[in-house]
């Protein structure tokens, strides 16, 4: 029977020889049946375009609404319960590459049956089949695949590095809400892989005038997430500004979340800084649904203005519009608690120096949670907070006329230099997910966050994840940090 599926030259003739012979079909014969039918389609695609070329007329009905389909649907969805996993996922993937919408009963049953499996499925097996299902689909079938929630969910790395070697070949004709699907997947699972990334600059380069912003900001995010700048960056960033610059005022969050991203990779395009501090931008932005997150977002470029942009001399934020940034911890670290090293730094720092010497989860300004601040003398003590002036315990609040009046990083600085003897100490305990995927590059955002609260005048002890796995034990970690401070 499988010798019979892929000698088939026509969809009609696969679909006999399933539909027709159901007592020699057996589980694995249904993903090949798909798979095939996909690839006829495909030459039949073709075909069709060159005859439309060449002034013809040719007529196909729907393989969709064909009888005969319908029922090796439903032999899938009546069986797929007794398949073995490798045909579960042969099956799925082989309908996302025929073009099956993710709504159809198929894939949905298949998305069912595999999620209830998850746990059981071979990742290797998994990788491998999605990359020789990926190579030879089309942009639909592309779509399909990166639409799936079930891929969504899952990390697929082997099937990544492999995309990377064939995706340049196929994004030309790839459209923008698939490359952009592609690139929501990366940045969700950190995946540093420069020849993707580059692939997806390329086509921003190429495309770029015909995006409207909120595209624009999806294809730009995996380049700050993962901390890269793509390697036509010196094309790419003055081409985006000048977008930018036309396109700012229709979609007001999409042109923040573009600049924080370029921000994120120490990029500063002043005409676009000119427009969103203008109060033109800014009264359109508060009189909108989405007025607080623009208001945060807006607060920490103009922070980062001060820091890292000193010789901007444009407007600047209206201090009585400036919020910090984040109030309380990140939902990533939230919601991974249980997997992180904080626990354990906390138990062995309340040890080791006392409650009484450092605050946890103190949030600075513009808006950065901290895992614990300190002050230190010279000698490297830790000081109970009570002997710290009162002043220096806290840093300055953001919205104030005084915070107007005075820079962030001037007024940490004065607290130090008044007290020659204390300096400000930062803990960051570095989980995993802080680090783009199997790298020791920090995520954009927090590798700004470290860029800021050293201009601000902390002094930063990092605790990677990949030191504190080594630890072992309370007395271990008190050994760790003792050494660290």
């Amino acid at each position: 029977m499988k010798r019979l599926i892929e000698r088939s030259r026509s969809v009609g003739e696969v679909l006999r020889w399933v539909t027709q012979n159901p007592g020699k079909v057996s589980a694995s014969h249904y993903p090949i049946a798909l798979h095939k039918l996909g690839q006829l389609l495909q030459q039949q695609q073709q075909q069709q375009g060159q005859a439309a070329l060449n002034g013809e007329s040719r007529g196909a009905s729907p393989m969709l609404e064909q009888p005969e389909f319908q029922t090796l649907c439903q032999a899938i969805i009546s069986g797929c319960s007794k398949f073995d996993n490798f045909s579960i996922v042969n099956c799925l993937y082989a309908a996302a590459a025929l073009g099956l919408p993710g709504e159809s009963p198929l894939v949905r049953v298949l998305e069912e049956e595999s999620r209830s499996r998850l746990g059981r499925f071979n990742q290797k097996d998994v990788s491998m089949m999605l990359a020789l299902c990926a190579q030879e689909a089309n942009n639909k079938a592309l779509e399909a695949i990166f639409s799936s929630q079930l891929f969504y969910e899952n990390r697929q790395e082997r099937f990544i590095r492999s995309m990377a070697e064939w995706l340049p070949r196929k994004a030309e004709n790839l459209t923008p809400y698939t490359m952009a699907l592609i690139a929501k997947y990366v940045a969700r699972h950190r995946l540093r892989e420069p020849r993707l990334l580059d692939t997806i600059a390329n086509f921003l380069l190429k495309r770029g005038e015909q995006l409207d912003s909120k595209v624009i900001q999806k294809l730009v995010f995996p380049f700050s997430r993962m901390n890269y700048r793509p390697s036509n960056h010196s094309e790419l960033f003055p081409k985006l500004e000048a977008i930018l610059e036309q396109k700012a005022g229709s979609s007001p969050l999409a042109t923040v979340n573009i600049l924080m991203s370029m921000f994120q990779l120490s990029h500063f395009p002043q005409s676009v800084l000119h427009q969103v501090f203008s109060p033109a931008f800014i009264t359109n932005v508060m009189s909108s649904p989405y007025a607080l997150i623009v208001r945060r977002y807006l607060s920490l470029l103009d922070a980062a203005v001060e820091l890292e942009f000193r010789q901007y001399r444009g407007p600047r934020l209206d201090p009585r519009y400036r919020v910090l940034m984040f109030e309380h911890a990140l939902t990533a670290d939230e919601a991974n608690r249980k997997y992180s090293y904080k626990g354990l730094v906390a138990e062995a720092l309340r040890q080791l120096v006392g409650e009484e010497c450092y605050r946890q989860d103190e949030v600075l300004p513009p808006g950065y949670c901290t895992d614990f601040l300190l002050w230190v003398n010279r000698s490297g003590t830790v000081l109970p907070l009570s002997c710290v002036p009162a002043a220096s315990k806290a840093p300055p609040a953001l919205g104030t006329a005084a915070s107007a009046a005075l820079s962030l990083r001037s007024s940490v600085l004065a607290l130090t230099s008044d007290l020659q003897d204390f300096a400000p100490v930062v803990l960051s305990v570095n989980d995993k997910w802080h680090y783009c995927q199997n790298s020791d590059i920090l995520v954009g955002s927090r590798a700004m966050r470290d860029r800021h609260l050293r201009l601000l005048g902390y002094c930063l002890v990092q605790l990677p994840y990949t030191e504190l796995e080594k630890v072992s034990g309370i007395e271990e970690a008190k050994h760790y940090l003792r050494q660290k401070l």
